[in-house]
């Protein structure tokens, strides 16, 4: 074995049994993170161990000035990214608490280099700094002395060595046995078809074996000659016919051509799971045509041994689709069929994502339409329900609808929802990061508040053909009946009606669920207007545009309440019907200020019956006349060196911005998302071979754009 290959062994053996890393104390800040290195060569694995009460979720680690960086690896759930300053980043949504520990195997440009490090926990706060040096691995002891090995020196085949294969007619892709006597006595062989291996065995203190090998799917069907091999090349062989696969489905139990996940009728924005079954082993062809017979798609899937197919990815139906009927020829080389269906709109928010799938650290972006002239509120959430960015939009006399949002790299995987609400009327939105995204469960009721005895119609939107588990949990948090099992049509949506008879006055909660997936919806029986004294307030009195805001406040218990906002013109921007709980507290917190708000005094009813209060909250201008740029000197950050501060006032959307040194030359691009209120607010880390002078920053966004110039000194 070369030193190479041993090497190789003893880095996948401190990679996989986790031996115990040589602590190197970096100094006292440090104490309650633990840091472990041990290095070969250029490749360095480095442990944290989290010794305090704080969770930590992010780990940055830099070089010093002769060496760099040339890649990573971390462990599974955790994510790295590598910036420009040469500071690798390593994050995760799980987070490692106290007492447990997390690797990362770092390999360099040079031999045993120093990592600084730093730890910051999941309030962005820095818990830890330090320094390791990398401990190398011990020598390996070379055994000199030689001892013959009985396995080197035995035969291994003999002249009366004999074998069998059962089954004596083979297929091709089938599991073998073979069995053989009279070899050399504990030795290994080879086990050949024609000229390929396929596989090992030993022999006992007999010369016996018995072992099974598996012949590969692609072999030919054709004579061939199975061959024992052993370590000085002799070989032993026998010659037989391999088959053909075995038909596991008798001829008179032919699959028939189906397909489903198509419904009679589809909408602009629908994604189709198209799926069914054909002729085993064979491949769907769907062609779809317009009603002219025109072909404006074709796709392809494979039909597994049993008969069963699907598509690769969903079929998004593009917003510019032309209304009418549309048809698809499927056939799978046996037979064919005819699916028809007509593209209709139902549907007064029409939002699809560029792309079902997107990479982390590219530009999220969903456009589509809604009612004309009319504000919309959209809301984009993380995989994990985290609220990452709300606004209300007011809508032109075109009804056009564009959002974008800006991922990093260490973003969540997963499936990010958009949530656009337009008076009663509500879409979900769902587009994958690095990886395709998986339609969730939800419902909605048709109204609010019922009586006893009414029939609540309940919508359930999902996967097509699944089944939903529905339960209702009542005012006292005990289910109300039986779970019931909604079996979701072939456009992935239900109607259900519940019959509320016996239901007493109260809260209640719906919760589908299927799986680990679950979604949950308040509706209310026998709630009344007209509560008596209202009072409401906020959590404060001044606010910006784009702020959320909470509405709290006091009344009888169990009523229905009308919240109205209005702006400084007497507009209403958004009215809701809510409701207090059972004792009587009211909390609302779906208002927001839109991002375009007018500055001044807005107002706040909550009213029941003849029963109402009425509050008033300031809300702040921030917008500018043009685009404006501040940068400032910013603090030095230790292990990264000076930074500059940028700020940017009366930008929207995407922001982005490049460094360009007096020859014209970018030598920095960078992106941000603007805040709610227009803002970039963002420190730049100086490169440590930057040279003194004049320089240009350069910022646009959507809609405009602008330039200032600073001294770097």
């Amino acid at each position: 074995m070369n030193t190479s290959s041993m090497r190789g062994i003893l880095l996948s053996v401190i990679l996989l049994f986790s031996i115990t890393l040589i602590l190197v104390p970096s100094n006292t800040f440090a104490e309650e993170i633990n840091a472990k290195s041990i290095g070969l060569e250029e490749t360095v694995i480095i442990e944290f161990t989290n010794d305090s009460d704080t969770e930590i979720n992010t780990f940055r680690i830099w070089l010093g000035a002769d060496f760099n960086f040339k890649s990573f690896k971390t462990e599974k759930g955790w994510i790295g990214e590598k910036t420009p300053q040469g500071v690798i980043i390593f994050t995760s949504p799980e987070s490692i608490k106290k007492g447990e520990s997390v690797k990362f195997g770092v390999k360099t440009d040079n031999k045993n280099p120093g990592i600084n490090w730093k730890a910051i926990d999941i309030k962005s706060k820095e818990q830890g700094m330090g320094k390791v040096l990398p401990k190398e691995l011990p020598e390996v002891i070379k055994n000199t002395e030689i001892k013959p090995d009985k396995k080197s020196v035995d035969i291994g085949i003999l002249s009366d060595s004999i074998f069998r294969i059962v089954p004596e007619k083979p297929n091709m892709g089938s599991t073998i046995r073979v069995t053989g006597d009279n070899f050399g006595a504990s030795q290994e062989f080879d086990f050949y078809i024609d000229n390929s291996k396929i596989g090992s065995f030993e022999t006992d203190e007999n010369g016996h074996f018995m072992t099974t090998m598996k012949i590969p799917d692609n072999q030919n069907a054709d004579r061939v000659d199975f061959k024992i091999k052993d370590s000085k090349g002799e070989e032993k062989k026998i010659s037989l016919r391999i088959g053909e696969i075995e038909n596991r489905i008798p001829e008179t139990e032919n699959v028939k051509l189906t397909i489903k996940g198509i419904p009679n009728i589809i909408h602009r924005g629908d994604l189709l799971d198209i799926s069914g079954t054909g002729a085993p082993k064979s491949a769907i062809t769907a062609e779809i045509k317009t009603e002219d017979g025109d072909i404006i798609n074709s796709r392809t899937a494979e039909v597994d041994a049993k008969g069963n197919w699907k598509l690769a990815e969903p079929i998004a139906i593009p917003l510019d689709t032309p209304f009418g009927k549309y048809n698809a020829v499927i056939t799978d080389g046996r037979e064919s069929i005819l699916k028809s269906w007509t593209v209709e709109s139902n549907k007064k928010i029409i939002i699809t994502p560029y792309n079902l799938k997107f990479q982390p650290g590219e530009l999220l972006k969903f456009n589509g339409t809604a009612v004309p002239n009319k504000p919309i509120e959209i809301i984009l959430e993380d995989p994990q329900g985290k609220e990452l960015f709300s606004d209300i939009i007011q809508l032109d006399e075109s009804g056009f609808v564009e959002f974008e949002y800006q991922t990093e790299q260490s973003s969540i995987k997963g499936t990010y929802t958009l949530i656009a609400t337009q008076d009663k009327d509500i879409e979900f939105i769902f587009a994958g990061l690095g990886q395709l995204p998986a339609i969730p469960v939800n419902l909605e009721f048709d109204r609010l508040n019922y009586s006893a005895g009414d029939t609540a119609v309940i919508s359930l939107t999902g996967i097509a053909s699944e089944i939903v588990s529905l339960l209702i949990i009542d005012p006292s948090d005990k289910p109300k009946g039986e779970t019931i099992s909604i079996t979701l049509q072939a456009d992935g949506t239900a109607k259900y009606e519940l019959d509320l008879s016996g239901y007493a006055s109260g809260v209640y909660t719906a919760v589908a669920s299927k799986g680990s997936a679950q979604s949950t919806e308040i509706f209310t029986v026998g709630l009344q207007t007209g509560s008596g004294e209202i009072q409401i307030n906020t959590t404060k009195l001044k606010y910006t545009p784009g702020d959320s805001v909470l509405i709290l406040g006091d009344t009888a218990k169990n009523v229905l309440l009308t919240i109205t906002m209005t702006d400084p013109d007497g507009n209403i921007v958004k009215e809701k019907e809510t409701f207090s709980d059972k004792n009587g507290k009211i909390s609302e917190g779906s208002f927001r200020i839109p991002s375009d708000g007018k500055s001044g005094m807005w107002t706040i009813t909550a009213k029941s019956g003849s029963n109402f209060d009425t509050i008033e909250i300031e809300v702040l201008s921030t917008i500018v006349e043009g685009m404006q740029i501040i940068v400032e000197e910013g603090a030095e950050i230790p292990g990264y060196g000076n930074t500059l501060q940028i700020k940017v006032v009366g930008v929207q959307q995407t922001v982005e911005i490049s460094i360009v040194n007096a020859d014209g030359q970018v030598i920095e691009s960078l992106s941000f998302q603007a805040s709610s209120q227009g803002e970039i607010n963002q420190p730049w880390i100086i490169p440590k071979d930057t040279e003194p002078g004049t320089y240009t920053i350069k910022v646009s966004d959507a809609f405009t754009s602008g330039e200032t110039t600073f001294e770097i000194k």
